[in-house]
């Protein structure tokens, strides 16, 4: 996912660094999957990201920053979704340039709100716009690793059936995993998809949502565009889940 970057200092254990890009998988028509390992790595949570600093041969730097999509597991790797952003100064260069093998400048890993563990329990409430799936799927594999027994629900919101990322691997988990559900949605799918809903999120979707777990959430997660989020976390508080309980993260304009 491709967020507005942090420009607040960062503590000196931030420090930019090169990671190796190790793998590179096409995922859907316009998200790149990119697999780097840092050169000095000590972990991190999930729902955390990282900044990638791009640095042009007169000097010109771009920088964004890149939810992590792995779960945390030991093994100094990360995975980043890049969608393609046109007129985007970085998500170009990496969809078009960037090769297995090439070296990336980041650092991270970055966030502490927007976050899980396993020890915060759950039910969990996780929705999803497009590539605000990134930091939910870290936490969904993270959870499947580390707590499988602890209940999830994750609506997700897509324009079309292509554009699902990660959507074998979030079948077969809703397909294989009793305490995972997943609401999939397409907003502008023309042709109707088996199991997968079409329109835009809404309350009835939320309702189903919560319908799946035995208990209210005890977190709910929403990522997204700033009108994905804003529709979604409105329809979260009329649904009666507690204010302080939702935790949003935004990308965009």
């Amino acid at each position: 996912m491709d967020r507005i970057p942090d420009i607040a200092p960062q503590p000196e254990r931030l420090a930019w660094q090169m990671a190796t890009v190790i793998a590179i998988t096409t995922e859907t028509p316009r998200v790149k999957l990119f697999r780097l390992k840092p050169a000095d790595w000590h972990g991190f949570t999930a729902g955390q990201h990282v900044d990638i600093r791009l640095t042009a041969p007169d000097g010109y730097q771009a920088e964004r920053s890149y939810s992590i999509g792995s779960a945390p597991d030991g093994s100094g790797e990360i995975e980043l979704a890049i969608d393609l952003i046109d007129a985007g100064e970085v998500s170009p260069f990496f969809h078009e340039v960037v090769e297995v093998g090439d070296a990336i400048e980041l650092r991270g890993p970055i966030g502490g709100h927007f976050i899980w563990r396993a020890e915060d329990g759950g039910p969990l409430l996780l929705m999803a716009g497009g590539s605000g799936l990134v930091p939910l799927m870290s936490m969904l594999r993270y959870r499947a690793a580390a707590a499988p027994e602890i209940p999830a629900a994750l609506i997700y919101s897509a324009r079309r059936h292509e554009d699902l990322i990660w959507r074998d691997e979030l079948f077969r988990r809703a397909t294989e995993d009793p305490n995972f559900t997943l609401l999939a949605t397409l907003s502008r799918e023309a042709t109707p998809v088996a199991g997968i809903r079409q329109g835009r999120i809404d309350r009835a979707l939320v309702d189903a949502a919560l319908q799946s777990l035995p208990t209210t959430p005890k977190t709910t997660y929403i990522c997204g565009s700033n009108p994905f989020v804003g529709a979604a976390s409105s329809f979260a508080l009329d649904a009666g889940l507690p204010f302080a309980s939702i935790k949003a993260e935004r990308y965009g304009g």
